[in-house]
């Protein structure tokens, strides 16, 4: 069934014959009778009720008449939504843990101040979960910090994050991994980012950690560093929100490794007015770094 044969029906329909139908649509009226008869032959049923040159609807006609309406009305719809610049529907976006939890709060309320009309889905996981995500259609956009391949992404920078390794509050400076104690690495499951550095950092120096305790969440983790358990790596601006920062030690990465950008990613060719209005929002306001150094200066 074509929606321009339920065009012409509705047509024939709402002009009350074949003649001035022909005349509204522009088309030679057998042109109008065929595709009206195609039609009753397509569902096995009779449209109208013929008198003559009159026609009537037949209540096959009627029952089909309000389904025409709808789907004509939706197949417009569809064609505005398209074309429409503002930011409406669904809008599926993926982020990291840490990302989400210190970063995403702000910028995402003033996304729903700004644009009602979206409903936001978030999702959080590792760069490598979410960029498979985005390759299967599952996510419309992800933050994840680099190195991401840039083939079948665009990108641009929201973020830079500094990446600190903490560790319990008496443990001495930790500059090489041969001074941390235990060598035990508090760490999400493979795919995160900064298990991958930790693990790049011990093999430059031909180690290898004792032993590697995955953990879920950053919280979870900062309880095991208080803890003694071991030791890991994440970016500071974790640090600001917990509450038990005086029971940890802080350690810099090398010169030239603790630094970080965070990315907003999406597929090539997937631009739309919901991301569009995302990035600019990300990229526009005041950076948290800039706020974050404010503050400790003030401190």
């Amino acid at each position: 069934m074509e929606l321009s044969d339920l065009q012409v029906f509705r047509t024939v329909v709402q002009t009350g014959g074949v003649t001035r139908a022909a005349e509204k649509l522009n088309r030679v009226q057998s042109n109008v009778t065929t595709r009206v008869r195609q039609l009753e032959d397509e569902l096995g049923v009779q449209l109208f009720l013929r008198e003559g040159k009159r026609l009537h609807l037949s209540p096959a006609g009627g029952v089909l008449l309000d389904y025409a309406e709808r789907m004509l009305d939706l197949a417009e719809q569809a064609r505005e939504a398209v074309h429409d610049a503002k930011p409406r529907g669904l809008f599926r976006l993926g982020a990291m843990d840490s990302t989400a939890s210190v970063r995403l709060p702000v910028p995402l309320t003033e996304y729903h101040r700004r644009y009602p009309d979206v409903t936001l889905e978030l999702r959080t996981g590792n760069p490598a979960q979410l960029a498979t995500a985005l390759l299967a259609g599952e996510l419309d956009a992800a933050l994840v910090a680099e190195p991401i391949a840039s083939g079948p992404f665009d990108m641009v920078p929201v973020y830079q994050e500094e990446l600190v390794i903490i560790a319990a509050a008496d443990h001495p400076p930790i500059k090489s991994v041969r001074d941390a104690e235990p060598r035990t690495v508090l760490a999400f499951e493979p795919g995160c980012s900064h298990r991958k550095r930790l693990e790049d950092w011990f093999a430059q120096e031909g180690e290898m950690p004792d032993r590697i305790i995955e953990i879920t969440s950053y919280h979870a983790m900062l309880a095991c560093a208080v803890a003694g358990m071991g030791f890991s790596l994440m970016p500071r601006s974790v640090l600001d929100t917990f509450p038990g920062l005086k029971q940890l030690s802080v350690h810099p990465l090398p010169k030239g490794q603790g630094k970080v950008r965070i990315m907003l990613i999406w597929r090539k060719g997937a631009e739309s007015p919901k991301l569009n209005a995302l990035r600019e929002i990300l990229t526009k306001r005041p950076s948290a770094d800039s706020k974050a150094r404010g503050r400790r200066k003030a401190a």
